[in-house]
C-alpha cells in the first residue's frame, strides 16, 4: 500500500470509503470534516492507495500534549492483510517525530472487532470516560 498525504481530489473517495466501513454519523458532516482537518495539521490526514484504489484513511492531531487519531479506516475488501496496521504505524511516526509522547484513540464500545485490532497493536484500555460537548452542529 503506498501511504500519501490527503488531497481534495480524494474527497468523495474517502466519503464512500467511510461509509463502507460505518463511520459516518448523522450528526457529523464528512466533507466538514474533511474540510476542518485541511485548516489544522492537514499533513496528519494519511490515505492508502493499493492498485490505484484508495483503501485506507487515518486522521491524526497533536496538541503539543497527546495524540489523537479518526477516521481510521480499511475498505472491508481488504481488511485483515496489514493495511490497518501499515497506516497506523505511518500516523505513530508522523507523531513521534514531533514529540509526541502517547496516542489516543477512541472505539465505539459496540465495535469489538476494532478493539481487538488495536489491542494486537499494543493499545490498552484506559482508566477514563471520555465526554463530549457539540460546539458546531454539523447539521
Amino acid at each position: 500500500m503506498r501511504i500519501e498525504p490527503y488531497q481534495e481530489e480524494y474527497q468523495d473517495q474517502v466519503v464512500t470509503l467511510w461509509q463502507r466501513c460505518n463511520l459516518l454519523r448523522s450528526w457529523n458532516d464528512p466533507v466538514r470534516d474533511i474540510a476542518r482537518k485541511q485548516e489544522v495539521q492537514p499533513e496528519l490526514f494519511l490515505v492508502g492507495f493499493k492498485a490505484g484504489r484508495l483503501i485506507a484513511s487515518a486522521m491524526a492531531g497533536y496538541d503539543g500534549h497527546r495524540g489523537s487519531v479518526y477516521y481510521l479506516a480499511v475498505d472491508p475488501d481488504f481488511q485483515g492483510r496489514g493495511f490497518g496496521r501499515a497506516i497506523m504505524a505511518a500516523v505513530e511516526e508522523l507523531l513521534a517525530d514531533r514529540g509526541c509522547p502517547k496516542l489516543n484513540l477512541l472505539i465505539r464500545s459496540t465495535n469489538l472487532d476494532v478493539r481487538d485490532f488495536y489491542e494486537k497493536l499494543d493499545y490498552s484500555e484506559q482508566e477514563v470516560i471520555c465526554m463530549g460537548k457539540r460546539l458546531i452542529a454539523d447539521q
